[in-house]
């Protein structure tokens, strides 16, 4: 697995795009702070860069570093839930720009798996997640599902088995500062 996360390390240094597995599903990864590896992964989903990507951060103190009020709210939240939850904040610090919506909000979420974890920990800054499919395509759950398209167009590939058994996304609540609480997916 530390070779996994060394290479990782490496290409995400370098601006490139990582295929990994993710406490959900299969995700497309970036430096999350390197604008044009952000393009690169619309590009890749040939998505619009107006959708925003979810990010993920290794832990809460990650989290307060690139948010710059974390709603009380959104720790129960993390405490409470039952499956990967994504929370979309309002006004994201140090950031791609091209990541941040256009309402100023970023969708992030504390990996619970172990790999993203030291992953996002050596690296040090958040991580691009979003699912390895073209836009509009369905989700892949299985590696196997991943269209070649998508595989050849990340730097790459991370070798590790399919560890989670039910993958499915995440859920998304958004949660305003003003104190608005929104379930964007269940």
């Amino acid at each position: 697995m530390t070779e996994e996360i060394n290479n990782c390390i490496k290409v995400l240094k370098e601006g490139g795009l990582i295929l990994y597995p993710t406490d959900t599903v299969w995700g497309i990864g970036c430096d999350a702070s390197d604008p044009e590896a952000v393009k690169k992964v619309y590009a890749l989903k040939k998505r619009e860069d107006s959708k925003a990507l979810i990010c993920l951060v290794a832990n809460q103190a990650m989290l307060e570093r690139h948010v710059k009020q974390v709603p009380e709210v959104a720790y129960d939240i993390m405490d409470l839930a039952t499956k990967p939850t994504t929370i979309v904040f309002d006004e994201p610090i140090g950031v791609a720009k091209n990541l941040v919506a256009e309402d100023n909000t970023l969708a992030i979420r504390v990996a619970s798996d172990k790999f993203c974890q030291y992953l996002i920990n050596k690296f040090g800054k958040p991580i691009v997640s979003t699912s390895a499919n073209i836009s509009g395509e369905p989700t892949p759950n299985r590696f196997k599902d991943i269209a070649p398209e998508i595989l050849k167009g990340v730097d790459y590939v991370v070798n590790l088995p399919d560890e989670n058994k039910n993958p499915s996304p995440s859920s998304i609540i958004k949660l305003s500062n003003d104190g608005q609480v929104k379930v964007i997916r269940e």
